[in-house]
């Protein structure tokens, strides 16, 4: 289940509350077998985190599928850097890692339990039968303070509250809980895979986007923006925007780094691109490059008009753990443009 932009807490009967955690977006399924946890893209992720793959199999859960996030505790914060590291191809340094620099797993939903199906009963109902579980094998909730969170290996449920003014302290201390924001859930909802039926509130508007192309720096050395794109239900990536605030030795290193994808896809003829001079380019190079539309980042932006950004939007980071086909307009509550 997934969730979209919203630019306030909402308040009102039934919504319900958790703090945002800044990580891998982890399902978790645990049978006769062992354990295995999957991200949103179903790419196996055990081999990348055995610490945590250990802590499930020496906790007698019995069977059930949970929905979680990894994340990377560090004194007061989370590191999303630190914890993409622990993408690596070399189990040698996959264990290294795993020891320096352990992850710890934090438990959201309740899927299924000892074969059943949990996702049609409310949200409420999977809480319950949730900290039953946790109760059952010793696992507490996070702390409200991230100061108080030890580093992993470790495994967390998450904290999760009615009160909207608690929620709003949460938000308010980007020390605490809510340094990336809030998640707001119905209490009545039941789990809705690949719905975007949650509404996450972050201390600034943020979208993933696909990179669709890019243009070359003025002076010819390296990337000046990269294009960016989001897609449609009819699987169109239309172009939305762009960003630029790139250092010159990053222009450089991206420009090397996206040549192997130069000449594909890009945004396509049946999609809106980044097209060519108009009388708001006068007197610029609007030529651009086009890409395989493979990869994705986080940008943070200012608002959307006419299904794009109306100023350039920043670069925070590549997200290496999401699809291209998840980068979808719904993600920040807009309509795609009318095409075709």
């Amino acid at each position: 289940m997934l969730a979209k932009l919203g630019p306030a807490i909402p308040r009102g009967e039934g919504w319900t509350y958790e703090p945002k955690w800044d990580g891998f977006r982890t399902v978790v399924t645990i049978d006769g077998d062992g354990a295995a946890f999957v991200s949103r893209d179903d790419r196996p992720l055990m081999r990348f985190f055995p610490e945590i793959v250990e802590l499930l199999d020496d906790r007698d859960t019995g069977s059930l599928v949970a929905d979680g996030e990894l994340v990377l505790v560090r004194p007061g914060r989370l590191s999303f850097d630190e914890l993409q590291l622990r993408l690596h191809p070399a189990e040698s340094r996959v264990r290294k890692l795993a020891a320096e620099i352990p992850a710890t797993l934090i438990l959201f939903d309740l899927l299924e339990e000892e074969g059943e199906d949990l996702r049609p009963r409310p949200l409420q109902e999977r809480r319950v039968r949730l900290e039953a579980m946790a109760a059952r094998i010793g696992v507490e909730r996070a702390p409200e303070r991230l100061t108080e969170l030890p580093p992993g290996p470790d495994l967390r449920l998450t904290p999760w509250t009615a009160d909207v003014a608690t929620a709003e302290r949460w938000f308010a201390d980007e020390e605490g809980l809510g340094q990336d924001g809030i998640m707001a859930k119905r209490a009545e909802q039941p789990y809705q895979p690949g719905v975007r039926g949650w509404v996450k509130v972050k201390h600034r508007s943020t979208a993933d986007v696909v990179v669709g192309g890019y243009r070359v720096a003025k002076d010819g050395d390296g990337v000046g923006s990269l294009l960016l794109g989001l897609y449609d239900p009819d699987g169109r990536l239309h172009y939305v925007g762009h960003t630029s605030s790139f250092r010159a030795a990053e222009r450089r290193a991206i420009r090397e780094a996206l040549a192997p994808l130069e000449g594909g896809a890009g945004f396509g003829e049946e999609a809106r691109s980044p097209g060519g001079p108009s009388r708001w380019s006068s007197g610029r190079d609007t030529a651009w490059v086009s890409l395989d539309p493979i990869l994705v980042c986080e940008v943070s932006f200012d608002r959307l008009q006419g299904g794009r950004f109306r100023h350039a939007a920043t670069f925070v980071r590549w997200r290496d753990d999401l699809t291209p086909t998840s980068c979808t307009f719904d993600q920040v509550g807009a309509e795609p443009p009318s095409w075709g």
